[in-house]
C-alpha cells in the first residue's frame, strides 16, 4: 500500500507500535549483534534476488534475513517506523553525508542547484563530481532538464526556511527532481513531501537520535521502486547502520513527539528574546543584558510573510508557518559584534555546552567557525534542548554580563 501523503500531526502511537509486527515477546527490543542469519529452507539467498524486484519483500516482518548488509532485525523496525511518520519510504544510513551521496546516486543529477547549507553535502558533491561531468550551479539560475536541486531548510547554521513550493515548481517544470534536506525541521515541525519534495533526507544522528549518541543518515523517498533501488545500493557500498545504532536510534524515536516541540519552543522564546537584545543599542540593556554585544539573530520565527529565506528566490507570499506547521527550528544562527565574545561565549556558559552537533536533548553551543572555517568568526550556532527555558536565559545573561565585564577569558 502506498504511504499516505496527508499529514496533519505526529502521532506517539506510531512511534511506539508502527514496528510491532516486527516484535517478539520483549517489551524493549533487543540489540541484535549477528552479522550472519541461519538460511531458511523454504527461501533463497538475499544475494541472488533483484532487490529492486523484491524490494517489498525486504520490508515484510516475514522476511528472511540473510546477512546484516541486507537486512536486520533493528533497521527493518526502525525503517518501519521513519517510513510511518514521514509518509514515504525511509532507509538508514551510516551517515548523514552516506545518505546524501546515496541520494546523488540515485537522482543522478547533470547539474546540481545548491546554495550554502552545511558544508559537508558540499564535500559530498566534490566527491560524487570526481568521475561525473556535473556543474554545480545556484538555486536562482535558470533550470533545464537533468537538474536536481538540492534545497536545505530550515538552513544551518540560522535555521532560516526556504520556499520549498516555490522550487519544487521550479524544478519540475523541466522535469528535474527537488532534494530537501530536512534535518532541522524534522516530523512534526516540517513534511517536505506535502510541498513537492522528491526525496528528503535527514541527519538522524540530529534530532532523530536525539541523544548525541550515534551516527545515523536517513533517505526517504515516494515509490518502493525508488526504496528498492536504494537499498540495492547501500547493499553494495556498505553504508548501512552499525547493529548498536540502530537500537539507539529505535530507542530514540519513542520520543520524538515529546522532545522536538519543547526544543522548538525553547528555541523560539530565545530567539526572540536574543532579538530584542541586539535591537538594545550600547550603554542600555534589556531583560539584565548589555546591549551592543549581539549584532543580529536569525531564526524561521523571525521571518515573517514575504520572507525569502536566505535573501534570495522564494515567493512574495510565502509564509514561513505553513511550512513549518508544527513548530519552528530548534537550532538557530547569531552573530555577536566580536569574534571574542563569540570565542569566549561558549565557555562561559553552564548549561549551554561547547560542542559541535545539533538535536540532543541537551543545549549545544558553538563559534561555528571552529568547525566550519568559512564561517564568519563572530557567528554562534544553538542547538536548544529540553532545559527550562528560564534557566538558559539566566545562563546567558550572566555570561554576556561577565564576558562585558572582563571577567570571562576572552
Amino acid at each position: 500500500m502506498a504511504p499516505k501523503s496527508d499529514v496533519s500531526r505526529l502521532s506517539g502511537t506510531d512511534l511506539i507500535h508502527a514496528d510491532e509486527a516486527f516484535s517478539d515477546t520483549n517489551v524493549a527490543p533487543s540489540i541484535s549483534v549477528s552479522t550472519t542469519f541461519k538460511q531458511a529452507v523454504d527461501g533463497p539467498l538475499a544475494a541472488a534476488l533483484d532487490i529492486t524486484r523484491d524490494a517489498e519483500m525486504f520490508r515484510s516482518p516475514d522476511s528472511k534475513h540473510v546477512y546484516s548488509r541486507y537486512t536486520q532485525q533493528t533497521y527493518s523496525r526502525v525503517e518501519a517506523i521513519l517510513s510511518k511518520i514521514n509518509h514515504g519510504y525511509a532507509i538508514t544510513y551510516s551517515s548523514g553525508l552516506s545518505a546524501a551521496h546515496a541520494a546523488f546516486l540515485l537522482l543522478k543529477p547533470k547539474r546540481v542547484a545548491i546554495r550554502n547549507g552545511y558544508h559537508g553535502v558540499h564535500g559530498v558533491l566534490e566527491i560524487y563530481k570526481r568521475e561525473r561531468d556535473v556543474e554545480i550551479i545556484d538555486l536562482d539560475d535558470d533550470f533545464r532538464p537533468g537538474d536536481v536541486c538540492w534545497l536545505e531548510t530550515p538552513l544551518n547554521p540560522t535555521g532560516q526556511v526556504r520556499d520549498i513550493k516555490y522550487y519544487a515548481d521550479k524544478i519540475h517544470a523541466v522535469g528535474g527532481k527537488l532534494g530537501i534536506d530536512a534535518t532541522f525541521g524534522p516530523p512534526p515541525l516540517s513534511y517536505p513531501f506535502k510541498w513537492g519534495a522528491d526525496v528528503v533526507m535527514h541527519s538522524g544522528t540530529k534530532y532523530f537520535g536525539g541523544h548525541s549518541d550515534m551516527l545515523c543518515g536517513i533517505l526517504v523517498v515516494k515509490t518502493i521502486n525508488e526504496w528498492g533501488q536504494l537499498l540495492a545500493d547501500r547493499t553494495m557500498t556498505g553504508t548501512m547502520m552499525g547493529s548498536l545504532e540502530s537500537w539507539l536510534l529505535l530507542r530514540s524515536l519513542r520520543t520524538l513527539h515529546l522532545r522536538v516541540p519543547r526544543q522548538s519552543s525553547n528555541a523560539t522564546v530565545l530567539a526572540h528574546w536574543l532579538h530584542k537584545i541586539a535591537n538594545t543599542p550600547e550603554g542600555k540593556e534589556h531583560d539584565g543584558v548589555p546591549g551592543g554585544m549581539v549584532l543580529q539573530v536569525w531564526h524561521d520565527s523571525l521571518q515573517g510573510r514575504g520572507s525569502k529565506g536566505d535573501g534570495k528566490g522564494g515567493r512574495p507570499e510565502f509564509e514561513p508557518k505553513e511550512q513549518m506547521e508544527g513548530g519552528f527550528a530548534p537550532t538557530f544562527g547569531m552573530m555577536l559584534t566580536k569574534p571574542e565574545y563569540a570565542a569566549a561565549l561558549p565557555f562561559a556558559l553552564e548549561f549551554f555546552i561547547p560542542a559541535t552537533s545539533l538535536g540532543g536533548v541537551e543545549s549545544l553551543i558553538e563559534q561555528r567557525a571552529r568547525s566550519d572555517p568559512g564561517a564568519d568568526p563572530r557567528l554562534i550556532r544553538l542547538s536548544i534542548g529540553v532545559e527550562d527555558v528560564e534557566d538558559l536565559k539566566s545562563d546567558l545573561r550572566r555570561a554576556f554580563n561577565e564576558i562585558k565585564k572582563g571577567k570571562a577569558k576572552l
